[in-house]
């Protein structure tokens, strides 16, 4: 498949799913309200960090919103991706800390860290690979009879075997780190954040960015985009679906293996620590509409923006109550989202 001259970039991809749901323009008006209010009462640190959480919740909602939109499953498995990323990390980076502790090298110190997260890529590619290929490949090529169901069913079965697995293989023990980056935290008009912090936001967006060049200006992304829109077309023209299947899946593990990875300082590497990541990108795509992977960015910075809120004026213990409320309210009148699905489920083609 070729691309078109026309082929939108994500801003007016963005702008396009904004423009055509009046209830997108209420909730992005009411998020920057919002991000004023944290702005005075919380301070431009607290908003800050607010925008980097932000930055890692739309990296993991990017992956869970793909595999829903070209694969139609609804991916309950996506949080141990996450801690797959996390270990990765851990047992890398955690090696190469000590030997410098004993051998400083300034250097060998700043790039450590990036050693370890670009560990978490690969390490997913494979699992997202396996899993595919052992699970959903077999149960595709035998019946698509209740897949929505059966997928379901089958991502729930494997959060609980791979969570169980780190288990009884590496214990319940903590394993995490105090910050990536031992130097002192930046400090830009009067805020001051820690450099991982800064990092992991760069590298949420960079990942992100690189994911949507590809699908927009690669033959294999576009590849990926015409299973979604139409998998039984894209293969009367010669695409490999089975083939798309196996790579969009793989890279939206290696996207949440990334994000464990990226916030090993926040999030220690342990068996169910990607049950709350895994929440709130299930927060974020059914509130933008499930398959859209522009809007689950920008839902990745509301959700954000809802749970410091949350923080600010209610107080921590509501942080997921808020944002499920406003979820419920959101669907009740809009059931497709707020930026609506962009794409076209198998059961519906």
């Amino acid at each position: 498949m070729e691309a078109t001259k026309g082929d939108p970039s994500f801003w007016e991809t963005l702008l396009l799913s904004i423009k055509a749901k009046p209830a997108a323009w209420f909730v992005i008006l009411l998020t920057f309200v919002f991000v004023v209010v944290i702005g005075v009462f919380a301070g431009p640190s607290q908003l800050a960090n607010t925008i980097v959480a932000g930055g890692m919740w739309a990296l993991m909602a990017v992956g869970l919103a793909l595999v829903f939109g070209v694969m139609n499953i609804c991916h309950f498995a996506h949080g141990e991706s996450f801690m797959v990323g996390a270990y990765v990390a851990y047992f890398v980076f955690t090696p190469l800390q000590n030997r410098l502790a004993e051998n400083p090298n300034t250097f060998l110190s700043a790039i450590a860290p990036l050693v370890g997260l670009a560990g978490a890529l690969p390490a997913g590619f494979v699992v997202g690979v396996v899993i595919e290929k052992l699970v959903f490949y077999p149960l595709r090529i035998r019946t698509r009879k209740g897949w929505v169901m059966n997928a379901f069913l089958l991502t729930v079965g494997i959060s609980f075997v791979m969570t169980n697995g780190a288990t009884l293989t590496l214990g319940t023990s903590f394993r995490g780190i105090t910050r990536y980056w031992d130097v002192e935290p930046l400090e830009f008009l009067g805020v001051r954040l820690a450099l991982d912090r800064v990092i992991s936001f760069v590298v949420a967006m960079v990942s992100i960015m690189t994911l949507w060049l590809f699908l927009k200006k690669t033959r294999t992304g576009r590849a990926i985009r015409a299973v979604s829109q139409d998998e039984a077309g894209a293969e009367m023209v010669g695409i490999n679906v089975n083939g798309i299947h196996t790579l969009t899946f793989a890279l939206a593990t290696a996207l949440a293996t990334l994000a464990g990875a990226s916030l090993l300082f926040m999030f220690p590497a342990y068996p169910n620590v990607g049950l709350k990541p895994l929440y709130v990108a299930w927060y974020v795509v059914m509130l933008v509409g499930l398959g859209n992977v522009a809007g689950s960015i920008a839902g990745g910075f509301i959700v954000a923006v809802l749970q410091t809120l949350t923080q600010q004026f209610i107080g921590v213990a509501w942080e997921d109550v808020v944002p499920v409320a406003v979820m419920i309210l959101v669907l009740l009148f809009v059931p497709s989202g707020i930026f609506g699905s962009e794409v076209k489920g198998v059961q519906e083609q």
